[in-house]
């Protein structure tokens, strides 16, 4: 495993007071963010957070974050896109697909793509197949904000989880990945900012509700 200390926050979808809370716990050396950053109610402030971190922090996409700001047409994307200025825009643009850091492939959904769905429930042959020509041992992935840490295709599979739209209980997903694998959690006030979410006019209040009542797994998995 690397050498430093690896935090990985994925998922945080513009959520900035989870991220908030998240980065006053996190102790490490590099903070990866895992992809799906800005697509949510506060773009501008979340990614501020995370760029506040300087060298310390990592960026790779997510789809929210590809689609939000280029062809996506839809009315929470045409938010994100507003919140943002150029500058910011094209940072968020220029973020790679993938990461490998210390021995450890960082990816959003799957190696090969930000949009592939694969389970704890998905057959070893499909995580073969999405796995296929990784080198790394250890995979991080997000995407599917379900946190887990399980073998798969003789690869270690971390899901860090998701900060800003949680599922099975109502609190901040996240991991430690260096020196050793550590799946965190931590606790905010969820119901006050489902409140402020919905008072800022963002079209997604689903994301909201979701704060107070998340997916169950079961949900997630089917």
């Amino acid at each position: 495993m690397a050498d430093v200390s690896i935090a990985a926050l994925y998922d945080v979808h513009g959520n900035a007071h989870a991220l908030e809370a998240v980065l006053a716990e996190v102790d490490a050396d590099v903070v990866v963010f895992g992809g799906d950053l800005v697509w949510g109610a506060w773009p501008h402030e979340t990614l501020e957070l995370a760029r506040s971190l300087g060298d310390r922090a990592r960026f790779i996409m997510g789809n929210t974050d590809r689609l939000a700001l280029t062809d996506w047409e839809d009315a929470s994307a045409l938010w994100v896109q507003e919140r943002l200025n150029d500058e910011e825009r094209a940072f968020v643009l220029a973020w790679p697909a993938t990461l490998s850091l210390g021995g450890v492939l960082f990816c959003h959904a799957t190696p090969r793509n930000d949009t592939e769905v694969v389970t704890p429930a998905s057959p070893e042959s499909r995580w073969a197949e999405v796995l296929d020509g990784v080198d790394e041992e250890t995979v991080v992935c997000g995407h599917l904000h379900l946190q887990y840490d399980e073998r798969h295709a003789g690869h270690r599979v971390v899901n860090a989880g998701s900060v800003g739209n949680p599922t099975v209980r109502a609190t901040a997903w996240w991991a430690t990945i260096a020196p050793e694998v550590e799946l965190r959690t931590t606790d905010y006030d969820t119901r006050a900012v489902a409140a402020a979410w919905r008072a800022t006019g963002y079209p997604r209040t689903d994301f909201a509700d979701e704060l107070e009542r998340p997916r169950s797994r079961d949900e997630v998995l089917r």
